[in-house]
């Protein structure tokens, strides 16, 4: 089983392969496409985002409330493709590790080869499981987004797929099915 755990520097996620089962443990930040919108408007601003995003972790999620005694709600992966617009100037910047459900695009792939990154697959429709693997949430940026702000959560144990590695090799055009 490999483990990743942030900041990431490249080299340390070069070996792995599609398909391969990893493991998250530590912080990662979790935003869907809103929260990627006023990231991307920031960083054309010239503004300092929440969070440097050299070597790091973004998941692709708008969790449910938390119900009592518990750190979060549901928080099953959203569809990625809708972060496509966003995620190749994130990759050039340092962002390392995309996590969802779902393809992407040939740029973002195109991004991902150029600047060792991959995108890792959770399992859509285990949103209840995933949530007990994430031990703390905190709203870092952009509160007034709800579900959609920016978070910083804690995981231990979080499961993930390879689906695209650093080379472009893509789970879904192996078995597109």
């Amino acid at each position: 089983m490999i483990v990743l755990r942030a900041p990431l520097n490249g080299e340390d996620i070069k070996s792995l392969k599609t398909g391969d089962e990893v493991r998250l443990e530590g912080t990662i930040y979790a935003a869907r496409d809103a929260a990627h919108k006023n990231m991307v408007d920031a960083i054309h601003k010239g503004e300092v985002l929440p969070f440097d995003l050299q070597g790091q972790m973004i998941y692709y999620v708008g969790p449910c409330p938390a119900p009592p005694g518990k750190a979060i709600g549901s928080a099953g992966p959203t569809t990625s493709g809708r972060m496509d617009a966003y995620a190749p100037l994130l990759i050039e910047l340092g962002l390392k590790v995309m996590i969802g459900k779902g393809n992407r695009s040939p740029e973002v792939i195109a991004a991902m080869r150029k600047h060792s990154a991959v995108y890792l697959a959770a399992v859509g429709g285990a949103g209840a499981y995933l949530a007990g693997k994430i031990e703390a949430v905190e709203t870092i940026a952009y509160p007034e987004l709800g579900p959609e702000a920016l978070l910083k959560i804690n995981v231990r144990d979080f499961p993930c797929i390879v689906a695209i590695d650093c080379r472009g090799d893509n789970i879904y055009d192996l078995n597109p099915a």
